[in-house]
């Protein structure tokens, strides 16, 4: 047995947003994942894509700016029911805490997933703040690891995987948490380099930061009842148009997960 697992950053209310709702939700639609993780989302457009993905759902955020009244969060959406959400928040350089980590305790056929979601800070010299939020997150992740299957963390990490905010979270380095690393699903079972903020993307004219993989489904260690829990196979979503409309500047990344 297996289940998908699924994880996109969504591109906010930035730029032309209206048009790219429906091929967001199409997206969605034709991959059919059990679980999908959202960054850079908003409530509305949860509760709009879990109704007509008919998915149960949960999302924290806070507006990014003061003078701002729609939320910049992270949700989780599963076929199964979430039993349990939780969240935290997450300081950035200034202060702020918009930023998230989000929870959601999914009641599986073959029993509860433990799935967490972030975003982190988008600084490309941010290395050290992005560090600092990994290390709240790491805590909040640990008070709720709890489940049948060993916790699942996804999200737009701002990061790629030689940076020392990965490596200290895939084992590489010393972990913010004594005895818990993580798998780094596309190492594992990606093929080829993963990219998922990408110059091929009509969105990213003239980028600041050259193609990288940005998006991860990472998988806790240790894993005692292997294969539950490996890495069978990942791939990215989202890259064609829809319509003729590219649904965000980001592409997604999908693992199937042997259960």
């Amino acid at each position: 047995m297996s289940f998908v697992v699924a994880t996109w950053n969504v591109q906010w209310q930035f730029g032309e947003w209206q048009q790219r709702q429906q091929p967001i939700l199409e997206t969605l639609r034709t991959l059919d994942a059990d679980i999908i993780t959202l960054q850079e989302t908003w409530l509305d457009q949860v509760d709009e894509l879990a109704a007509q993905l008919d998915y149960d759902s949960t999302w924290a955020g806070r507006p990014p700016r003061r003078d701002g009244n729609i939320g910049f969060g992270n949700a989780v959406l599963s076929r199964w029911p979430i039993t349990r959400r939780e969240h935290c928040f997450l300081e950035d350089a200034s202060g702020r805490k918009y930023r998230s980590c989000v929870h959601g305790q999914v009641q599986a056929p073959f029993g509860t997933v433990p799935v967490f979601t972030t975003h982190l800070d988008f600084a490309i010299d941010g290395s050290s703040v992005r560090h600092m939020q990994l290390a709240t997150a790491s805590e909040f992740i640990e008070t709720f690891a709890d489940g049948d299957l060993v916790p699942i963390l996804t999200g737009d990490m701002n990061a790629v995987p030689d940076s020392d905010e990965i490596r200290t979270l895939t084992g590489r380095s010393a972990p913010h948490i004594d005895g818990r690393a993580w798998t780094d699903s596309w190492e594992v079972a990606g093929d080829g380099p993963g990219i998922t903020w990408s110059s091929d993307n009509p969105y990213l004219k003239a980028p600041t930061w050259p193609n990288r993989r940005l998006d991860y489904v990472l998988v806790a260690t240790p894993r005692e009842n292997r294969p539950v829990g490996n890495p069978q196979r990942a791939w990215l979503f989202g890259e064609e148009p829809v319509d003729g409309v590219v649904p965000s500047d980001h592409y997604g990344v999908a693992v199937e997960i042997a259960s």
